[in-house]
């Protein structure tokens, strides 16, 4: 698991392996992950929108950007959280993604990114 603190803002994402499958002949790797959204600060945040690069070991990059996350905008008010689980498709056994969320600041009306840390992805059977 990796965490990161932005802005009072902690990131921390799990990830696992899901499985391989084969579309329009070509294997896909599937991944999942789970990212925990604490705030730690003194005031309340919206998640608004999220920004993904996402790798893998063939040197291919897919860039996602969207409003909220799972189709939710969620606030979360100082010591609570927020968890959701997602996934991706790589075309290669390992891969990795980072990136950011826009949250607003209901105190200060001000929208600032939280970085979301590096994470690996590594199908198991794969690693030395």
């Amino acid at each position: 698991m990796v965490h990161l603190v932005t802005r009072g803002i902690k990131i921390s994402v799990e990830t696992t392996y899901e499985g391989s499958f084969y579309r329009d002949y070509k294997i896909q790797y599937a991944f999942g992950y789970t990212v925990t959204i604490e705030n730690q600060s003194q005031d309340a945040v919206q998640l608004n929108s999220r920004h993904w690069e996402i790798y893998d070991a063939l040197n291919n990059i897919e860039i996602v950007n969207g409003e909220g996350v799972i189709g939710k905008t969620p606030i979360i008010q100082p010591g609570e959280s927020h968890t959701y689980n997602s996934g991706c498709l790589l075309s290669s056994p390992f891969g990795a993604m980072k990136g950011f969320y826009n949250m607003l600041n209901f105190t200060t009306s001000r929208i600032f990114k939280v970085t979301i840390p590096t994470f690996k992805l590594e199908a198991p059977f794969a690693i030395n």
